[in-house]
């Protein structure tokens, strides 16, 4: 007993000389400890090169440093909370695989930031809705979200030319031969051209309309209506505009007549000068001053 006891003591003596160094080494391998968490940890939530390492991501990494993201990290857009992250691992180890774990970092959670950066006019870089006509009515208005008109494959966010038919499919794109044009041809969601149609979208394709003419400030879909009838007939400029036209001067006797607006009135320039009245007039009577015409 004595001999236990011996030991007992030798070894309550070694630990209590070596108690100093004991509570050294546990501080040192704390702070070490500490420190390799939290490098790991900043790695893990700010390093892209964490997402390659664990992912068949070459594709997507890829198409990441091309696109306009580039300076955005993974992790801004790809993240999981706590809790997933936990029942990631514990899925992992148990099954030896993820296929039957809902990630939601991959597929939902993107989408769900998108609008912290493109909302706030504050996060530098990004583009903002707010001046947007098109945003405005799609995203603040009607609540749609992202990825509703937005492609989403392989980090490709473009505009989905075909989204616009799945809620508007009673508008039809207008002309012969036109069928084939994206609702974007002619509708914008930029801030440099705030307005929903923008007029010199139309200017680019009929570069050859007058520019300068007494209705050259309307936009063009005020007499054109794209989803509707192109061409305005007579009834459309007595009915919207010019409805007190037939009592003025002429215009009521040669409406009597079977005359309609488009006969005399040459579309986009309209105004009936001294050049264009003897051709104009004398298909039915005698030239006279169009200044006359008009009291």
């Amino acid at each position: 007993m004595r001999k236990i006891r011996n030991v007992i003591d030798s070894i309550v003596k070694c630990v209590e000389e070596a108690k100093g160094f004991i509570l050294i080494a546990i501080l040192i391998v704390s702070v070490l400890g500490a420190v390799v968490g939290y490098k790991y940890y900043r790695y893990t939530q700010d390093d892209p090169q964490y997402c390659a390492s664990c992912h068949l991501m070459k594709e997507a990494f890829t198409e990441w440093q091309k696109g306009k993201h580039r300076d955005i990290v993974c992790q801004s857009c790809h993240h999981l909370s706590i809790l997933e992250q936990n029942q990631l691992l514990v899925t992992y180890v148990v099954q030896g695989n993820n296929k039957n774990f809902s990630q939601t970092h991959g597929r939902e959670k993107p989408w769900q930031e998108c609008r912290k950066c493109h909302v706030s006019e504050v996060s530098q870089g990004s583009v903002t809705l707010k001046k947007s006509y098109g945003h405005a009515r799609h995203v603040f208005m009607q609540s749609l979200e992202c990825k509703i008109c937005h492609k989403g494959t392989v980090h490709d966010f473009h505009p989905n030319e075909n989204a616009c038919q799945d809620c508007h499919k009673d508008k039809g794109v207008h002309g012969i031969g036109m069928e084939a044009f994206s609702c974007l041809k002619c509708h914008s969601f930029s801030e440099k051209t705030p307005s929903m149609i923008p007029k010199d979208r139309c200017i680019k394709c009929h570069a050859g309309v007058i520019t300068k003419a007494p209705m050259s400030n309307l936009l063009c879909h005020q007499c054109h209506k794209p989803h509707g009838k192109i061409k305005p007939a007579s009834g459309s400029c007595l009915g919207e505009c010019h409805s007190n036209e037939a009592s003025v001067g002429q215009h009521g006797l040669h409406m009597k007549k079977g005359l309609s607006c488009l006969d005399c009135h040459k579309p986009h320039s309209w105004v009936i000068g001294k050049s264009r009245a003897p051709a104009l007039c004398s298909k039915c009577h005698a030239p006279k001053d169009p200044k006359r015409f008009i009291y």
